[in-house]
């Protein structure tokens, strides 16, 4: 479906979305980090929405070659296309991989223009990717036999507020791309609808409050209900946001067994990540699907599961490499450290959209 003939990785350039890198950290720096470890010399641009997202600084393993800024993605699918035109003039794009969700959409609807461009992405079709969205994921999930959380998809603040008291407090009110809220009253359950709206616009969910432990699993499609590779993890630590910090390896069938049921009745092409929550005497629920890599997305790299490594393998044709099983017990914890950078690349950025080259770094003579 994907093959080409083999093309020298010197001729390949992989554009990689979502570079911020902080207490909630998107994908694109752990993305760029697992082409590396497979293609090091490869050439990586970075699309970002702002000049301050920390991976844009990076140099070792996370370095880009170049950066360009995109409009944001509330502004849709033809101001996206007209900014990547200006780039594709400078800079020849082989492969995008998108990395939030946010942005997904836009790029399926420019799919085919991008192909004509020969431009390569692996994404799901666009009835796929509604059907998981999180409006729409307890009914599909009730279809095809997966527990899910008691959720409802509300319009307006009444709705919410009605809906919330047929679950009970306390509930998670979520947004239609980002965020949760918890709240345990009513004027909680308020104050979290207008910022979420604020932020992201309706529907805006509210959901069961389920408390137990939580997996996480990473996996990529191949479009036609089959998994190329996977790797389940048991959250071992969160973030107030509720990412995960920390993270072991799991092996359990069930959870497997899910993924594979959900994953077939999508036929869904691309990266993935499925979240479950498993609480006492109740079965793994599946309270969201995303539709991308996760940004632990390259602990099972480490681990000889390199799937951003497969997905550029599988679009442009090279020799695929073996993934690796992802042995239970092995572990990760996130650690921060301080990228340092100069203002000069942050005021190129800002003031031209754009930075070609390495960013500048000079300590000489500095202690």
């Amino acid at each position: 479906m994907f093959m080409t003939k083999q093309l020298p990785i010197n001729t390949i350039s992989v554009a990689v979305t979502g570079l911020h890198r902080g207490d909630n950290p998107q994908p694109g720096a752990a993305v760029i980090a697992s082409l590396r470890r497979r293609f090091p010399g490869i050439r990586i641009v970075g699309l970002s929405y702002d000049p301050m997202e920390s991976s844009i600084y990076c140099r070792d393993n996370n370095r880009l070659d170049a950066v360009y800024l995109l409009p944001y993605p509330r502004t849709g699918a033809k101001a996206l296309m007209e900014r990547l035109e200006v780039i594709l003039d400078k800079e020849k794009i082989s492969v995008i991989i998108p990395c939030l969700d946010s942005e997904v959409m836009n790029f399926i609807e420019l799919q085919d223009s991008l192909a004509r461009r020969g431009i390569k992405m692996m994404l799901p079709s666009k009835a796929a990717f509604l059907r998981r969205s999180k409006e729409a994921l307890s009914l599909l999930c009730h279809r095809i036999n997966i527990p899910v959380p008691e959720t409802r998809v509300a319009h307006d603040a009444a709705d919410l507020a009605r809906f919330a008291e047929q679950i009970g407090y306390p509930v998670y009110v979520k947004g239609k791309y980002y965020e949760a809220h918890l709240a345990t009253t009513e004027a909680e359950l308020y104050a979290a609808f207008k910022d979420l709206t604020d932020m992201w616009g309706l529907p805006v969910l509210v959901q069961e409050m389920v408390v137990g432990e939580e997996y996480d699993v990473v996996g990529l499609g191949d479009g036609r209900g089959g998994i190329v590779g996977s790797c389940s993890i048991r959250k071992m630590l969160r973030t107030s946001a509720g990412k995960g910090f920390a993270g072991v390896v799991v092996a359990d069938p069930r959870i497997d067994h899910l993924v594979h049921r959900f994953i077939r009745a999508l036929r869904w092409a691309g990266p993935f990540e499925l979240e479950f929550i498993k609480a006492p005497a109740r079965p793994h629920l599946l309270f969201e699907m995303n539709p991308r890599f996760p940004a632990w997305v390259d602990f099972p790299s480490q681990l000889g599961c390199n799937l951003p490594a497969r997905l550029l393998e599988l679009l442009v044709g090279f020799e695929e490499t073996e993934l690796a099983p992802c042995e239970a017990g092995r572990m990760f914890i996130r650690h921060s450290v301080d990228v340092l950078g100069d203002i000069t690349d942050l005021a190129e950025l800002a003031a031209k959209g754009e930075r070609t080259g390495a960013p500048l770094l000079n300590l000489s003579g500095r202690s």
